[in-house]
C-alpha cells in the first residue's frame, strides 16, 4: 500500500501554507511544491481521518487534465520531478501526490462553470429564478441540464469559510473587465472540452471550478487543481434523472453520514469517520480516476 499522508512534514523546504487539502512549499523564489494530502474537508471542516489514496487520485486527475487542455491556456506545471527538490528521506511523502509549479500571483476569484443546476445554484434559482444574476428559464428541476453552460464566479473565502457567489460585474470590478472577460471565455471552453471527453466515458461534469494566476509578465495561467473530484461534480450518465440529485464520484458518502450525526453543528471539531465510510469514499475517488482517465493507481 502507498503511504497515507494526512499532513506533510518536509524539513528541506520552507512551508508557505496549508489549505484544506494541499500543503505548499517554496522551491527557490519562483516555484512551489504542492503536496496533495489525503485530507478531506466536508462543510468546510477538515476531517480528522485521511482518505487513503485520495491525494494520489487528485494529483493524477489534475495532471491528466492539465496535459489534455494545455492548448487552451498555459498552466503552472514546470515538468520538474518532485522527488528532485526534497531530501531523500522525504520522497515517500511527495511521490505520486505532488507537482512542482510556477509561483504565480493568484486571481482571488474562482471561475465556476455550471452545465447543470444543483447545489448553491439550485438554491439561488429556487429563490430568484437566476444564478449569480443570470436569468434562467422557468420550470427547471433539480439537476436539470441548462440550455447552455453558464459562468458563475465566486469570491474566494478564508480557510474554513464559504466562498461567496458573485455576479460577473462584481468580478470585473475586482480584477478588471478585460481579464474577467478572458477568464470567462477560457473557463467555458475548458468546460466544453472536458465535458466532451467525460461524455465518452459515461460521465457528466455537472459543474466545476477553475483557478487562475498571472506570472511576472502578466501571462494568464491555469493553476492549483483542475477538474478533480474535489473541484467538480461528476455524475454517472446512466443514473442521471432531472428532479433527483444523482450519485456523485466524490465525498458524498462523508457528507451523507455527517448529516446523520446528532448534535454536530458543522463546526470543528468534526466527528470521527467510521471505517466503512472512509473505505467507500476512497473507492469512489479511485473509480472516478479509472472511469475518466483509464488510469489505475499502483500500490
Amino acid at each position: 500500500m502507498a503511504a497515507v499522508v494526512h499532513q506533510s512534514s518536509l524539513h528541506s523546504l520552507p512551508l508557505l501554507s496549508r489549505g484544506k487539502v494541499r500543503d505548499n512549499y517554496a522551491v527557490g523564489n519562483d516555484r512551489l511544491l504542492i503536496v496533495t494530502t489525503d485530507r478531506l474537508s466536508a462543510f468546510d471542516v477538515i476531517m480528522s481521518e485521511p482518505i487513503p489514496d485520495k491525494g494520489r487520485v487528485l494529483n493524477r486527475m489534475a495532471l491528466f487534465w492539465f496535459d489534455r487542455l494545455a492548448d487552451v491556456v498555459p498552466n503552472h506545471l514546470t515538468g520538474v520531478d518532485p522527488d528532485s527538490v526534497v531530501a531523500p528521506d522525504e520522497r515517500e511523502q511527495v511521490r505520486d501526490r505532488s507537482m512542482v509549479v510556477k509561483r504565480l500571483k493568484p486571481i482571488l476569484v474562482e471561475a465556476v462553470v455550471r452545465g447543470y443546476i444543483i447545489g448553491s445554484g439550485w438554491k439561488d434559482y429556487q429563490a430568484t429564478g437566476a444564478v449569480c444574476g443570470i436569468a434562467l428559464p422557468p420550470g427547471l428541476q433539480m439537476a436539470d441540464k441548462l440550455p447552455e453552460p453558464i459562468f458563475t464566479p465566486a469570491a474566494k473565502a478564508e480557510l474554513g469559510e464559504h466562498d461567496e457567489n458573485i455576479g460577473f460585474d462584481d468580478m470585473a470590478a475586482r480584477i478588471g473587465g478585460e481579464l474577467a472577460e478572458r477568464i470567462r471565455a477560457i473557463s467555458l471552453e475548458l468546460y466544453r472540452r472536458a465535458s466532451g471527453h467525460a461524455a465518452t466515458r459515461g460521465i457528466i461534469i455537472a459543474d466545476t471550478k477553475f483557478e487562475f494566476g498571472l506570472d511576472d509578465r502578466g501571462t494568464l495561467h491555469l493553476m492549483d487543481e483542475v477538474l478533480t473530484a474535489d473541484s467538480s461534480r461528476f455524475w454517472p450518465a446512466d443514473e442521471w434523472r432531472p428532479g433527483v440529485s444523482p450519485p456523485s464520484f466524490d465525498k458524498q458518502f462523508v457528507r451523507d453520514w455527517l448529516e446523520t450525526v446528532p448534535g454536530w453543528n458543522k463546526r470543528p471539531p468534526p466527528p470521527s469517520l467510521p471505517a466503512d465510510v472512509i473505505a467507500r469514499t476512497a473507492a469512489k475517488y479511485r473509480e472516478a480516476l479509472r472511469r475518466l482517465t483509464g488510469i489505475e493507481l499502483e500500490d
